[in-house]
């Protein structure tokens, strides 16, 4: 993951020797996420490592990558199991994730660059595609928010995710053709 949600390409961490901790931290969540919506049992002897390049940031860079992480490795197990080298899909659920804030009063869903940088209220969330929540990140940007307004937040950001899950049924789908 390339950190922070900047207009231009970031130099990877690891070109300088040694990450910082907000990339540690999202290395974290994006495994965390990951996680969630794997039996790991069914995964014995074998390990999937995904390498997220966000390579034009425009807000919600943590969201994108556990978004298309899940992609990722849905089609690497998918063509596992199809040479044979996986008896089975080790994932119980989808999972995918997205950024909703509060800009100029409006609750926005999504937030670009400018938006992220600018809200009120910010958060991430990660839900599987059966609704449950992974994880939800929100803090107030110099201001408070109630509970009324996290709900639509919440309600926003489900919304958002049902519509990126079928994004990537489809993405799924023409990776396995490649």
């Amino acid at each position: 993951m390339l950190p922070y949600s900047t207009l231009d390409r970031k130099q990877r961490d690891i070109s300088r020797g040694k990450a910082d901790g907000r990339t540690i931290e999202i290395q974290r969540l994006i495994g965390r996420s990951l996680r969630a919506v794997f039996d790991l049992k069914k995964l014995t002897g074998k390990t999937i490592w995904i390498d997220c390049d966000v390579l034009q940031a425009d807000g919600g860079t943590r969201t994108a990558s556990i978004t298309g992480a899940y992609v990722a490795a849905q089609i690497a197990v998918q063509k596992l199991i199809a040479d044979g080298k996986l008896n089975e899909n080790p994932f119980v659920d989808s999972v995918a994730a997205v950024s909703v804030g509060v800009f100029q009063n409006t609750p926005i869903l999504d937030l670009n660059y400018v938006e992220d940088k600018d809200a009120t209220v910010d958060a991430n969330l990660v839900m599987t595609g059966s609704g449950k929540y992974v994880e939800v990140q929100s803090s107030g940007e110099e201001a408070t928010f109630d509970r009324d307004e996290m709900n639509t937040l919440l309600d926003l950001g489900a919304k958002g995710i049902a519509e990126i899950n079928l994004l990537q049924e489809a993405a799924i789908a023409e990776g396995l053709k490649a």
